[in-house]
């Protein structure tokens, strides 16, 4: 597959070497009537509460307590001798290595032989030495969390739907004495449901590997509610779940909160915390524009690559929400997200750095999985920043030309800064002020961006 891969990825190398040897000058030359306004550097305003470091160790530590051993005192050996593994996922979720490092910790003062294990369904091209690499670059090594990471994509039968479909997990967390499933809640990007992205998620899919995680789309997204829930629930009855350890993030990718639930209050309290995250989460306070432009993309913010919830580039119709923009405009893929560009599909444009950098056999196989393919799709390739933009602007049929409402974000993550062109500027919210400006975007003798916007609270603009 690998070999088919690279004569795929050279066959459109050849063509986008064909278009810059051949057409760049005439693109330039039709887009140099492109003038693009003059951009006002601003700050959005969002509830900052979070959790520090202390808070989520004392946190973690109290609620397992509270949860594994005060609870289940009665007539329970605790947790001595037990084998447990616990999930880690592929997203790029706030404090991650700190908590499975807390939860780790926990489980061995307490007696217990914890192991982590990859719960990602096909991600990191569905297999175990992937999904691994995977983890190693959120700081999830076996040195760092002192305990073994135990990859593998075998997966075991435990039991049956409700509705008579067979439910399968990673062997090694069937096997195990007992799970910890560990997860963020928030809105999911391709469907609506009580429960979204989380721990029901996680264990249908998650856990599920790549043959679970295909059995579950199988019906498509129109589905995927009553999927997650379904096998989910099988899940909580067949498997040995201890708990399930939900995460809530802020506006600006750092800890809300953090809720040990035992295994029989995960379906009732996980709707609850998905409807917190919802008012939580990032979005651009802006209702419209012509073109949004956004620096870089990645599965590590957002398994579309850009969360749509955020950007409004939904690839299936069973969700809605965002910004509406005309046009959609890529610059870069995040170091984080390994090549694998799904998200491009739902944009309009994107620059030869995006393209050089596609790993399409990755992408490719995490489409096949999903079953849809609108994310994986290749847009119209631009030589540079700054024609990827002007070709947007071009190719817009709302815009006024001479006054174009233009976003520039630096990922869905992190919207706390951003560019605003001079027409949107008018309609600045109440939450949201002016930093400077107004000036023009800076680009190089290339044509590329010479500045970088903040990508995470904290920073500020270079």
């Amino acid at each position: 597959m690998r070999t088919a891969s690279h004569a795929l990825k050279k066959g459109m190398t050849d063509i986008s070497e064909n278009y810059l040897n051949c057409g760049s000058r005439e693109m330039t030359q039709l887009l140099s009537d492109v003038r693009l306004p003059q951009f006002y550097r601003v700050k959005q305003k969002f509830d900052g509460s979070h959790m520090t470091d202390e808070m989520i160790v004392s946190v973690l530590k109290g609620e397992l307590r509270e949860v594994l051993i005060v609870r289940k005192r009665a007539g329970n050996p605790g947790l001595c001798g037990m084998r447990i593994a616990v999930t880690a996922g592929s997203r790029g979720v706030a404090n991650i290595a700190l908590i499975l490092k807390t939860i780790v910790s926990f489980l061995k003062e307490n007696g217990a032989v914890p192991f982590i294990i990859p719960a990602m369904g096909s991600h990191g091209g569905a297999t175990a030495e992937g999904q691994k690499n995977l983890l190693a670059g959120y700081g999830i090594t076996e040195k760092s969390m002192g305990c073994p990471i135990e990859s593998s994509m075998d997966v075991k039968k435990i039991g049956k739907t409700a509705d008579g479909r067979d439910v399968f997990i990673d062997r090694m967390a069937a096997e195990a004495d007992g799970i910890i499933v560990v997860g963020r809640i928030k809105p999911h990007t391709a469907f609506r449901g009580p429960y979204q992205s989380g721990l029901m998620k996680m264990m249908a899919i998650g856990l599920g590997k790549q043959y679970g995680a295909s059995v579950c789309h199988a019906e498509g997204f129109q589905r995927m509610g009553y999927n997650v829930r379904t096998f989910g629930s099988a899940v909580i009855k067949h498997a040995n779940i201890l708990c399930g350890v939900g995460i809530v993030e802020n506006a600006f990718d750092e800890t809300r909160k953090i809720r040990v639930l035992p295994k029989e209050d995960i379906e009732r309290v996980e709707p609850e915390l998905l409807k917190e995250a919802a008012q939580h989460m990032p979005r651009i306070l802006w209702p419209s524009c012509d073109v949004l432009i956004v620096d870089e993309i990645g599965k590590n913010f957002s398994g579309d690559g850009m969360d749509p919830n955020v950007t409004g580039s939904f690839a299936t119709p069973y969700a809605d929400g965002g910004i509406r923009a005309e046009r959609i405009c890529l610059l870069d893929l995040s170091p984080e997200t390994h090549g694998n560009g799904m998200g491009t599909g739902m944009a309009s444009v994107i620059t030869r750095r995006i393209f050089d950098q596609l790993d399409v056999n990755t992408m490719y196989i995490n489409a096949m999985t999903c079953k849809n393919l609108n994310g994986s799709r290749i847009p119209c390739v631009m030589i540079n920043d700054k024609e990827a933009i002007q070709f947007c602007l071009k190719t817009c049929v709302q815009a006024d030309r001479h006054r174009p409402k233009i976003l520039r974000i630096c990922n869905s993550q992190f919207v706390e800064y951003l560019w605003v062109s001079e027409a949107l500027i008018e309609e600045l919210p109440e939450t949201a002020e002016i930093i400077s400006g107004p000036s023009p975007l800076p680009f190089d003798a290339e044509g590329n961006l010479t500045d970088r916007l903040p990508r995470q609270r904290g920073q500020r603009f270079q």
